[in-house]
């Protein structure tokens, strides 16, 4: 007898135990199913002509409001060779196993940073610091219990800090206040990666007399010791970066951390060339750890460069790492004063901000980029640079388009079928350009935490009347299909805290909205639907990658990418949202977290 004939005979006895046991015990309804169903899937597995069989008390096939793929009443589907099979509801006579809780599509984020996640899981966690004093005591402790840190080979890393939570700009002399740190080689990013604040020995790396930097700033009062934007690579030139195999750790950190979220892909927002040989070398090697999708942005190795020939597309068999785009960047972030903007901030009004790049060599990178057959997606806070960037769409779509003696353009259509350029962050947008954006269908890749976390200090920085006309939209641009994400390790990298934020426009770390006297919410006309949100972490990802054929969904052809709530999202209240717990998440058919 053959050896699958022997496997379905043990199959059919264990289910027949798991009945009787049932029967006799019904209190074990729970541990039987648990039981029964990883019987089901070792017996499935054991054959590669077969499918596997999950079923669970409800499967949700689409995040789309209105979807015809939604159904409440699907609770089942197979899955064979990494991908879905079909999706049905089994008949009253048929056998099978439900597991407990709720299946719905994996989450992607839509904008994240993998191996810097990955570094600050191993660094100095400083986010939410309020005092210098508290910043020194986290420092030490990482030093205390990390010997070898701080030396001129292993600088101490960290991010989060926020002047405005501390109440100026750091110096390196106010690290020097605790004599443990004196003489450590320290490099710790802002809140929001733009600005970097190094110790005193990282200062004597760099020459005495240091130069302007078109494009950055290097913050001279209260004191040295903080580089923002392009000043950062003066400091970065002499940092002994970590090598492969810690990157490989790095990588592998971060992975396992955001599948505990519920995410099962994400678009890395600027990845160099080095880093992408090291990507592509995990995601083919069989055991490296590599488990989560990755859409990866080409970052040159010298930003806002075009690097063709260090790079090249990636489509890996087993669909877990995708390369077709680029980053490039317009500008620097707003709480630093660095987004470009078209009149000067309201609370500094010396001054509009730092483009990164000029108007014309961000055009040229754009077509360039295309006519290479890469998605060009532009950095883009500040209503200035917002312009710059869709100018630069504009202008490469009129080149790059087909068209005819008597025929316009069709520019958006074109660019949605093989562009789909978009603008990372979207942060500040002036009304003109909005509708610019509409006819051309470019892409807003927003992060709804950011508007959450911004509100304290936005309205200083832009004024009520940009606040209201120009700032932190999703509602109104909902038409263009915005891919949603969090800027991890920016912010939180849990998307059940970017759809709560994108609900209420509250704060998911606190419930309530920054500014006073906006509790019931920031900028509430701004908020999304709950399936909007939903759509917003799952099937906008996929057509934002070009990949809308193949995730978002759980639908035959579709990768096998899953999480298990315990709860339906549709019954807990809005303010539940924040708190939700994954017990499962699964990639390609395969097991990568389970909070049991």
């Amino acid at each position: 007898m053959s050896s699958l004939p022997l496997l379905r005979w043990g199959f059919m006895l264990s289910l027949a135990a798991v009945a009787l046991a049932f029967l006799l015990r019904p209190d074990l309804k729970h541990n039987i199913n648990n039981h029964a169903h990883a019987i089901l899937q070792h017996s499935f597995s054991s054959s590669s002509s077969e499918d596997q069989t999950y079923c669970y008390e409800g499967v949700r096939t689409s995040h789309a409001p209105g979807s015809e793929a939604v159904s409440s009443s699907v609770t089942c589907f197979n899955v064979h060779d990494g991908k879905f099979t079909s999706v049905f509801t089994p008949l009253e006579t048929d056998s099978v196993i439900v597991s407990p809780g709720h299946a719905y599509p994996g989450f992607w984020d839509g904008h994240g940073h993998l191996l810097q996640y990955g570094e600050f899981l191993h660094s100095v966690n400083l986010f939410g610091s309020k005092s210098f004093d508290e910043v020194r005591s986290r420092v030490t402790d990482y030093v205390d219990t990390h010997p070898g840190a701080g030396g001129r080979d292993e600088w101490v890393r960290g991010v989060g800090w926020d002047q405005m939570a501390l109440g100026e700009m750091p110096t390196a002399d106010m690290l020097e206040a605790e004599p443990r740190l004196q003489g450590l080689y320290i490099m710790l990013d802002r809140v929001d990666v733009h600005c970097i604040w190094v110790s005193k020995a990282v200062l004597s790396l760099l020459p005495a007399d240091l130069p302007d930097v078109p494009g950055g700033e290097i913050v001279r009062h209260p004191g040295m010791g903080v580089f923002c934007d392009n000043a950062m690579e003066m400091v970065t030139a002499v940092w002994p970066r970590p090598g492969a195999e810690k990157k490989k750790e790095y990588v592998r950190s971060a992975m396992k951390d955001l599948h505990s979220v519920g995410l099962v892909g994400m678009h890395d927002a600027g990845v160099t060339p080095r880093e992408l040989s090291l990507y592509e070398e995990m995601a083919t090697t069989e055991g490296d750890g590599w488990s989560l999708r990755v859409y990866a942005m080409i970052e040159c190795a010298e930003r806002n460069t075009f690097c063709p020939e260090a790079v090249q597309k990636v489509e890996t068999d087993n669909g877990m790492l995708h390369v077709r785009s680029v980053k490039l960047f317009a500008d620097g972030a707003l709480g630093s004063w660095g987004s470009a903007m078209l009149e000067p901030y309201s609370d500094r009004p010396d001054t509009t901000g730092s483009l990164l790049v000029n108007a014309s060599t961000l055009t040229a990178l754009t077509n360039s980029w295309a006519a290479a057959g890469y998605q060009v997606n532009i950095h883009a806070i500040g209503d200035r640079a917002n312009r710059l960037a869709i100018d630069a769409f504009e202008s490469t779509l009129k080149n790059l388009c087909p068209s005819t003696p008597g025929n316009e353009q069709d520019l958006r259509a074109c660019q949605l079928e093989n562009y789909r350029f978009r603008i990372e962050h979207s942060q500040i947008i002036h009304p003109s350009d909005q509708v610019r954006m509409r006819d051309l269908g470019v892409i807003p890749s927003v992060q709804p935490t950011h508007a959450t976390s911004d509100s304290a200090y936005a309205g200083l920085r832009l004024g009520v009347e940009r606040l209201q006309k120009e700032a932190y939209r999703m509602q109104s641009i909902w038409d263009l299909g915005p891919v949603l994400g969090s800027d991890f390790p920016v912010e939180p990298a849990n998307p059940f805290a970017g759809i709560y934020a994108a609900v209420t426009r509250r704060r998911p770390d606190t419930g309530v909205a920054g500014p006073p006297g906006s509790n019931g919410g920031w900028c509430v006309d701004e908020a999304l639907e709950f399936s909007q949100a939903l759509a917003g972490f799952t099937e906008a990802p996929a057509r934002g990658a070009f990949l809308e054929g193949s995730a978002g969904r759980i639908q035959p052809g579709f990768w096998a990418d899953w999480i298990v709530l315990e709860s339906k999202l549709e019954d807990i209240s809005v303010d539940e949202v924040r708190n939700v717990k994954v017990k499962e998440t699964w990639v390609g058919g395969r097991k990568v977290f389970d909070r049991e």
